[in-house]
């Protein structure tokens, strides 16, 4: 699918300022928005992933705003340095936060993070360094054993989503999800492998991840005008 055909209405490229360098975002926020997540993508991945571009699409339909964005420049995207940096990955996603709260359209929301491999490593550290941040996480696929000494700081109710066959993360979730002090549950999709690329896989994790933010998102006490 074309990425500008699928565009909406409500849809626009943003720039979010973050210390030296600007990163590229897709802020989409539907009419009477719910809530607004913010997608923390994986290694070698970012705001065109088509996996999290679908999901962003059924939480669209189920009235909440997203923002896709890099965490990484294109230069940074390209060293694996960087991509495995979650401590700077965690500074730029509090960073498109803090934009969000200041953005008209989403400062009266309340915000959500969604991470995949290692950005919901960057999530779960974001949130726990800033109580304040993320009212939910959900994570696909995810590392947060890269982000272990966080985990029982985390205070937002967290959902880990991980395939069933995608073995040696299925045992790193688990461990991460007894660390975890907050709301928490964790689903194994079956049949899955880390990408889940299997047939009904990825719509799993949508509703499973659509549901998990129309029940924390929309409790927010929206700030005052």
């Amino acid at each position: 699918m074309n990425k500008r055909s699928s565009a909406r209405s409500w849809e626009r490229p943003v720039e979010v300022p973050s210390g030296r360098v600007t990163l590229a975002g897709i802020l989409a926020v539907p009419p009477d928005a719910k809530g607004v997540v913010l997608f923390a993508h994986g290694s070698g991945s970012g705001r065109f992933s088509p996996r999290n571009n679908f999901v962003a699409r059924v939480l669209q339909d189920a009235g909440l705003g997203t923002l896709l964005i890099d965490l990484l420049t294109e230069e940074e995207a390209e060293d694996r340095r960087f991509v495995f940096d979650i401590d700077l990955l965690a500074q730029r996603l509090l960073d498109a936060t803090k934009w969000l709260k200041r953005e008209p359209q989403t400062k009266k929301l309340r915000i959500g993070y969604f991470g995949a491999s290692t950005g919901a490593a960057a999530a779960l550290q974001a949130a726990a360094r800033d109580k304040s941040t993320a009212s939910a996480i959900v994570s696909r696929g995810g590392r947060p054993d890269l982000a272990s000494e966080y985990l029982p700081k985390v205070e937002a109710p967290t959902l880990l989503i991980v395939g069933g066959n995608d073995y040696p993360v299925v045992a790193l979730n688990q461990e991460a999800y007894y660390l975890l002090r907050c709301d928490k549950e964790i689903t194994i999709v079956p049949g899955a492998t880390h990408l889940f690329e299997e047939p009904g896989a990825l719509e799993k994790v949508a509703q499973l991840a659509r549901q998990w933010f129309e029940r924390y998102l929309p409790q927010a006490r929206r700030l005052a005008a």
